[in-house]
């Protein structure tokens, strides 16, 4: 079975709703492919590698999380970026991207999939645009916690204890959401998991009390896109494969 591009698009943007979002760059098509659309392929990041892989595949579309276009970049098609627009237009590949409506679809986004990852039935309660999920926990303290994402993502987190007291509410937010810690800290989170830390976090948890763990950006956001991408694929009776391409960030 098969669809066009624009069936796909409309089911798409149907699904994930990219209008109501003010994000940091364009989401839906970003690179117009061919026409009909039998089989699709989706990842994290629109990265040279996972471009590659496609194609290898045969795939007629690309899905992923982080694109090829972000507000402030100047403009100009050169280097990496040249490369990977060659690519994908030499081999007619459409690439679909979708970065803020994706982490927040409340069954197929990157919340919603990390929370089912890690075992927490929680909900959008905190954060910028209302991003960060919050649900119940029963962890002794924040080292038990970290133990739980590791075995659950399969790499090790930084983990900052708090004030090691026993975890009933646990926030998180996918990829780079360091900077909702306080958001969290105010909904009533004992800890916060995100992707990426800096330097103002080590401090919060010191004098908050309230745990936090990195679990590394590519790590949070893996879960997804395969997941949406692996929906549509069946409603529209496409082929479907996700491609992990490794990132230690």
């Amino acid at each position: 079975m098969s669809t066009t591009r624009q069936e796909l698009l409309a089911h798409l943007d149907g699904l994930l709703q990219p209008e109501r979002f003010k994000d940091y760059g364009p989401n839906g098509l970003q690179v117009e492919g061919r026409d009909e659309i039998r089989r699709i392929v989706s990842g994290v990041t629109a990265s040279r590698a996972l471009i590659e892989s496609a194609i290898a595949i045969g795939a007629d579309a690309i899905f992923v999380h982080h694109g090829l276009f972000w507000r402030g970049m100047d403009g100009r098609i050169t280097g990496w970026l040249k490369e990977r627009i060659r690519l994908l237009l030499a081999h007619d590949i459409s690439l679909f991207a979708y970065h803020l409506p994706l982490d927040a679809h409340p069954q197929w986004g990157n919340n919603a999939q990390l929370g089912r990852r890690l075992g927490l039935a929680g909900e959008a309660a905190f954060g910028e645009q209302n991003l960060g999920w919050i649900a119940p926990a029963d962890f002794a303290d924040a080292a038990s916690l970290s133990q739980h994402v590791e075995q659950a993502l399969g790499r090790a987190p930084v983990c900052l204890p708090g004030a090691g007291r026993s975890i009933r509410r646990v926030a998180w937010c996918t990829g780079g959401a360091q900077g909702f810690f306080e958001s969290a800290i105010a909904a009533g989170a004992d800890a916060f998991i995100t992707g990426e830390i800096s330097e103002p976090q080590a401090h919060l948890s010191r004098e908050t009390g309230v745990a936090f763990i990195a679990a590394g950006h590519h790590a949070t956001e893996r879960y997804g896109a395969p997941a949406l991408a692996g929906h549509v694929a069946v409603e529209l009776g496409l082929e479907h494969r996700f491609v992990e391409i490794d990132n230690p960030a």
